[in-house]
C-alpha cells in the first residue's frame, strides 16, 4: 500500500514486458503531477518486476497470470483507502510515448469528464485483426448506453474517484474496457475520448494473435451479456 497518496497515479498491468517497461516508466515520469506508479506483474516469466522496481515503481506480483482485470484491481488495491484524484490505466508496451497520456488528465482534474479514453493514431507496427471484436464492443456499448465510441477497446484511460467507484468490480479479463465504459456511462458520469499520440505493440495475425483475439471476443461478449441483464444505476 502506498503511504502518500497524491493527485495522480498510474497503474501499469503487464506480463513479460522486460524489453519495454523501463522506457514506459520513463515516459510516465515526464507527466506533470504524477506521483504514484504501480506496476502489476501478472505472472511474467522474465525480469519485468525487477526492472520496474529498479525504475522506482511500486510492484505488485501475481505468481500466475490472472488477466488484465485482476491486475488492474490489484493495482487499485495497492493505492489504498485514500485514492488519488485521477488514476491512469497504462499498457506496459507504450515505451516513450507513455508521456502522451498527460492529455487525458486535465479534463478529469477539472471535473469536465469523469473518465477520458485515449484514441490512438495509426500504429507504426504491422498487425491487427479483422475488426470483429471492435464491432462487437462498439455495437454492444451503443445498445446498452446509446453512446458510440470510436475506439471502444482502448485500454489507456484516466478515471476520477467517482468513475473508479462506478466501475468496480471490473469486468473479467479482456472485457474490462467495455465494462468500464458501460458502467461509468450507466452511472450517469461523463466520458470523453481524447486523441493521444501513443504507439504500442499491435497483436499479429499469426496463431498467437488469433488466440488472443478469440479470448478477447469471449470476454467482451461476456461483459456485454452480463450488463444486458443488469439494471442501469439510478440516473444512468
Amino acid at each position: 500500500m502506498l503511504d502518500h497518496p497524491g493527485q495522480i497515479a498510474a497503474i501499469v498491468p503487464c506480463k513479460d514486458e522486460a524489453e519495454r517497461i523501463a522506457a514506459t516508466l520513463a515516459g510516465l515520469a515526464r507527466i506533470p503531477g504524477l506521483t504514484q506508479v504501480v506496476v502489476v506483474d501478472d505472472g511474467s516469466a522474465d525480469d519485468t518486476a525487477l526492472i520496474a522496481e529498479r525504475a522506482g515503481a511500486v510492484v505488485v506480483r501475481h505468481p500466475r497470470n490472472r488477466g488484465k482485470a485482476a491486475a488492474l484491481t490489484s493495482g487499485l488495491q495497492a493505492l489504498g483507502d485514500a485514492p488519488p484524484q485521477a488514476v491512469l490505466f497504462v499498457d506496459g508496451d507504450l515505451e516513450a510515448s507513455a508521456v502522451e497520456l498527460a492529455v487525458l488528465v486535465p479534463p478529469v482534474l477539472a471535473g469536465e469528464a469523469e473518465m477520458t479514453i485515449a484514441t490512438l493514431p495509426p500504429q507504426a507496427s504491422a498487425g491487427g485483426g479483422h475488426g470483429f471484436v471492435v464491432r462487437l464492443a462498439r455495437d454492444g456499448i451503443a445498445r446498452l448506453t446509446g453512446r458510440t465510441m470510436s475506439q471502444p477497446l482502448s485500454g489507456m484511460r484516466c478515471l476520477s474517484r467517482a468513475a473508479v467507484a462506478a466501475a468496480l468490480p471490473l469486468a473479467r479479463g479482456w472485457g474490462v474496457e467495455v465494462g468500464l465504459t458501460v458502467d461509468v456511462l450507466r452511472a450517469g458520469l461523463s466520458v470523453r475520448e481524447v486523441p493521444c499520440a501513443l504507439q504500442h505493440r499491435v497483436s499479429g495475425r499469426d496463431w498467437r494473435g488469433q488466440v488472443h483475439r478469440a479470448a478477447q471476443y469471449r470476454d467482451v461478449w461476456l461483459a456485454l451479456r452480463r450488463r444486458s441483464w443488469a439494471r442501469p444505476a439510478a440516473g444512468g
